[in-house]
């Protein structure tokens, strides 16, 4: 007696169409995830008050970047890691030669090269110099012996009898100072990775039926 089983539909064929659609539904589900990281961590920087360009330095990718897999993965990372993870942690910044940090006031404007001010270049821009005025309470200073101009900052006075001249107050100067936390990235990652199971099966459930 000869028996013969014949199934239908073919099972290598059925398994392999639910291969494929694995693949498709973990590749798009990890694409989702991390395009959704990636959006909710420029919605927190720009949200606290970081700008729009370091927003914009958080970048997504989807691996394999083309074709999908069982194995696909999502990478989000910043273009300006320092700086995003200085805001995420909230560090305690001191002098790196172990002196005073110079925290510019309103006074003192803004730098050429962009950033913060620093003493040596508000001097040569200015031509004045700075003197430096210890407080035991409160930061101790640095001052410039000149006056403020109409848009509140400290310059030279050009008046010979000394009218108008005053001891302005250009940076504080502090031992060291704790970067406040702006951000919780690890909050949204978190949300990022649970939510991934449940894409899965929304997209292969979507893709079968």
């Amino acid at each position: 007696m000869k028996l013969k089983l014949d199934i239908d539909p073919d099972i290598v064929t059925m398994m392999a169409a639910e291969v494929k659609a694995g693949e498709r539904a973990v590749t798009s589900a990890m694409r989702e995830a991390g395009t959704g990281l990636k959006t909710a961590w420029r919605g927190q920087i720009a949200q606290a008050g970081l700008g729009g360009r370091l927003a914009n330095s958080i970048r997504s990718q989807t691996f394999p970047k083309a074709g999908e897999s069982l194995n696909a993965a999502a990478l989000v990372w910043s273009k300006a890691p320092v700086i995003v993870s200085a805001h995420d942690t909230g560090p305690l910044i001191r002098s790196k030669d172990g002196f005073w940090l110079a925290i510019p006031l309103p006074a003192a404007g803004k730098s050429l090269r962009g950033g913060r001010i620093t003493p040596g270049e508000w001097e040569q821009r200015r031509g004045l110099r700075l003197r430096f005025v210890y407080r035991r309470r409160g930061p101790s200073l640095l001052v410039a012996e000149g006056r403020l101009n109409s848009r509140g900052l400290g310059v030279a006075s050009r008046s010979k009898t000394g009218r108008g001249r005053a001891t302005v107050p250009i940076f504080l100067l502090v031992p060291q100072v704790r970067l406040p936390k702006r951000l919780d990235l690890g909050r949204d990652a978190e949300r990022a990775l649970d939510s991934v199971p449940g894409l899965i099966v929304a997209r292969w459930v979507k893709d079968r039926f």
